[in-house]
C-alpha cells in the first residue's frame, strides 16, 4: 500500500529546486544611431552642414572677399597647395633638363684639341687645366667646363643688358680666372702670347659687357630749391586796447 506523505515542509524543499528564469537583456541600440542621429540634426535649418551648403551656394553671388571665412581658407589652401605642385614639377623638369645640358658635353682631356684657330689658345689650356683639377671632385670635368662656359655667356649678356654692377663683377672675376688658367696650362714657351692673346680677347668682350662704366665720379648739379608761395597768408593783428577816458575839461584844441 502506497503512502502519500504530501507535508507542507516536503513541497516547500521541492520548490526552491525549481530554475529561476533570468530577465532579459535591454535591447542593443542600432550600429551608428548615435552617428545617424547626428547627421540628421546637422542637416536641419539651424544645423551645420545645412549652413556650410548655404555658404557654398551663395559664394558665387558674395565674391571671394564676401565670402563665409571657412570657405575662403579652404580655397586659398587649396590654391597654395596647386601652385606647390606645380612649382615642384616644374624645378624636377627644369634640373632634369640642366643636368642633361651639363652632362651633354664631351668629356674635358689634357692636351686634347677640341678646338681650332684663335679659340684654342684659350679654350684647349682651359680644358687642360680643368681636366688635371677636377678629378677629386664630385662633379665630372665636362661639367665644370660648361658651368665655366655659361657663366662667361651670362656675364657677358647680362653685364650688356643689365648694366649691374654685381654682373660686372662676375664677369671681371670669369676672366681673371681664365686667364689665370691659361698661363698655368700653356706651356712655358707659348705662355706670354696665350696669356696676351686672352687678355686681349677678354678686354675686347669687356667693352661689351661694361658697357657704360666710367670711372669718373658724376657730377650732378644742384637744384634750386623749391619755394612754395601762398597767398592766403594770414596775419593776426591784435586789437587796439581801449583809450582811457579823458577828463571831460581836457584841454584838446580838437576835442567839440
Amino acid at each position: 500500500m502506497q503512502s502519500n506523505n504530501h507535508t507542507p515542509g516536503q513541497n516547500h524543499q521541492e520548490l526552491t529546486h525549481l530554475p529561476v528564469p533570468f530577465p532579459k537583456a535591454p535591447p542593443k541600440e542600432p550600429r551608428f544611431a548615435a552617428l545617424r542621429t547626428w547627421w540628421q540634426e546637422a542637416w536641419e535649418e539651424d544645423g551645420v552642414l545645412h549652413a556650410m551648403w548655404e555658404d557654398v551656394l551663395s559664394a558665387p553671388e558674395d565674391g571671394f572677399r564676401y565670402m563665409a571665412p571657412w570657405l575662403r581658407a579652404v580655397l586659398m589652401v587649396a590654391g597654395v597647395s596647386f601652385v606647390v605642385l606645380m612649382a615642384k614639377a616644374a624645378g624636377e623638369v627644369v634640373l632634369q633638363g640642366l643636368h642633361t645640358l651639363l652632362t651633354a658635353v664631351p668629356k674635358v682631356q689634357v692636351g686634347v684639341d677640341t678646338s681650332s684657330g684663335v679659340f684654342a689658345v684659350v679654350d684647349q689650356p682651359v680644358r687642360t687645366y680643368i681636366a688635371q683639377h677636377s678629378a677629386g671632385l664630385p662633379v665630372e670635368g665636362s661639367t665644370v667646363y660648361t658651368l665655366w662656359l655659361l657663366t662667361g655667356i651670362v656675364g657677358l649678356v647680362l653685364g650688356y643688358l643689365s648694366r649691374n654692377n654685381g654682373v660686372r663683377a662676375m664677369w671681371s672675376g670669369w676672366g681673371a680666372a681664365s686667364v689665370f688658367m691659361v698661363w698655368t696650362a700653356t706651356p712655358d714657351t707659348s705662355r706670354p702670347v696665350a696669356v696676351g692673346l686672352a687678355v686681349l680677347a677678354w678686354t675686347f668682350l669687356s667693352a661689351f659687357a661694361m658697357r657704360g662704366l666710367t670711372l669718373r665720379r658724376r657730377v650732378v648739379a644742384g637744384r634750386p630749391a623749391k619755394v612754395s608761395v601762398k597767398p592766403e597768408i594770414h596775419v593776426h593783428v591784435p586789437a587796439p586796447a581801449p583809450a582811457a577816458d579823458q577828463h571831460p575839461h581836457s584841454s584838446c584844441p580838437f576835442r567839440d
